[in-house]
């Protein structure tokens, strides 16, 4: 495993991938939708964090939304399958 020198805000993904940043936290606040250690919590203050991911993660990220997008289909069953926010997936699929 390499080691981890930085890490992009889920935000930062977001504009990076040209994707809904809600989308893709509701993707990663299951952390077992990615592999162990791309999912980064940053603490910034007691009850405050921020998630973020490795490059690796970006990656993997990435690949899964390609991929789950092939078809009409294949994407509503990603987006049933990976968001629990029934409204963030009715807005999403809209």
């Amino acid at each position: 495993m390499a080691t981890v020198t930085y890490v992009r805000t889920i935000k930062f993904v977001a504009q990076v991938l040209e994707e809904d940043p809600e989308l893709l936290q509701a993707i990663v606040s299951n952390d077992d939708n990615l592999s162990y250690g791309n999912i980064i919590t940053v603490y910034t203050g007691d009850d405050e964090s921020v998630t973020a991911l490795t490059d690796d993660g970006m990656e993997e990220l990435e690949q899964m939304l390609s991929h789950a997008r092939r078809s009409p289909d294949e994407w509503n069953d990603f987006l049933d399958s990976f968001v629990d926010d029934e409204k963030l997936v009715a807005r999403i699929k809209a």
